[in-house]
């Protein structure tokens, strides 16, 4: 193979695509990119046997082929070189394969690896479609990713994100344990569909998305997902199993609400984290009345207290809070003001918009033990 291609262009291919590479794999060949040329195209193929990416680019072939390179290293490489171009010779010497890079005046000679041991990347050649927004999706994954459960012994189907769409209504739910995050846009033009995404796969999606990118398509498969993102084609493997039923968290009645400026409440959480080193053992206590919210804090550092003044509808009571949960949550709002709702210290937390015909986004809490003071 015998290929030039623009070394920026290379560059930024490379780049994303290693973020699906393999690491440390038993299989070398997962941790490299294979490079087709053919005519005036080069393919580049990144696949981890999960997840994988494809992205097709302008070159000049003089002879066609194909070759894997090691991903860190090519990506190494191309970011020192100082040429506007990269011409790629693969040849076979002797029972090895090697690949001669040059840009300006230097020269790499890299034993490669045999394109013939890389796995065949699975395309969706048919399935549902599913055209959006850009910003509509950045904004839904923004809005959710978060809760997806993150600890490795966790149930499989947590660590993704519940995509449905009905009635014309698209919708994501995260969840892990702790908090649940639903996120809905009206779309257009789709069949109702559901499928859960590892959250991996769709972070990985949407760092695809650039300023200028209009929109996205999804092809959905029984067992497969694939993104079509700025001339990046991403497919990932569908999570086996029925999603959590999160409905029966999200309470029909309240005795407490109150509406509280987003941003505020937020500079006020922050304030009073600021002694607090482990999330998961410190709580902030929340004692709430018809007028002020009292937060306190006692950690090993010290003590903080703040009051946040409000108008609360409900019987006063006293709440902990895990600060960094509902910062996240709080974070993931665009809306000036907000309505937070209560059943009392022990259940869950629920933030929605303050219009009750709004059903954009809603999140729930899980409240923290108190220990009794003094």
């Amino acid at each position: 193979m015998i290929c030039n291609l623009d070394r920026a262009t290379l560059l930024d291919a490379v780049s994303r695509l290693q973020r699906v590479v393999a690491n440390r794999s038993t299989e070398p060949v997962l941790e490299g990119i294979l490079i087709s040329a053919k005519d005036h195209t080069a393919v580049l193929t990144a696949y981890n046997l999960e997840m994988g990416m494809r992205k097709e680019m302008d070159c000049r072939c003089e002879e066609a082929g194909e070759v894997v390179i090691n991903a860190k290293l090519l990506g190494d490489i191309l970011r020192k070189l100082n040429g506007p171009s990269v011409e790629i010779n693969s040849y076979k010497n002797n029972e090895n394969v090697v690949c001669q890079i040059k840009s300006g005046e230097a020269v790499f000679n890299i034993n490669v690896m045999s394109a013939s041991d890389f796995p065949e990347l699975p395309m969706v050649l048919a399935g549902n479609k599913i055209v959006l927004d850009s910003h509509t999706f950045s904004d839904m994954v923004r809005g959710t990713i978060f809760s997806v459960e993150q600890k490795e012994n966790a149930r499989p189907i947590l660590m993704g994100i519940d995509i449905s769409v009905k009635d014309n209504v698209l919708q994501f739910v995260a969840i892990d344990g702790y908090r649940l995050a639903i996120r809905r846009e009206k779309i257009e033009n789709t069949d109702d569909i559901e499928f859960v995404v590892s959250g991996k796969a769709i972070g990985e999606a949407v760092k695809l998305i650039g300023e200028e990118t209009e929109n996205i398509e999804l092809l959905v498969s029984e067992r497969m997902i694939m993104f079509n993102i700025d001339g990046y084609t991403f497919i990932s493997r569908l999570l086996e199993g029925d999603f959590v039923d999160y409905k029966n968290a999200i309470p029909s009645k309240y005795q407490q609400t109150m509406v509280v400026n987003t941003r505020d409440m937020i500079n006020v959480i922050e304030r009073v984290s600021l002694l607090i080193s482990d999330f998961l053992t410190f709580p902030i206590r929340c004692y709430f009345d018809n007028e002020e919210v009292t937060f306190s804090c006692a950690t090993s550092v010290g003590t903080v207290t703040e009051k946040f003044m409000v108008a609360m509808n409900g019987e006063p009571f006293e709440i902990g809070w895990n600060s960094r949960l509902m910062l996240e949550a709080l974070k993931a709002i665009d809306d000036s003001f907000v309505k937070i709702k209560f059943n009392g210290s022990n259940a869950g937390v629920v933030i929605c918009p303050i219009e009750d015909e709004r059903d954009e986004y809603l999140y729930t809490v899980m409240p923290m033990r108190l220990k009794n003071v003094g």
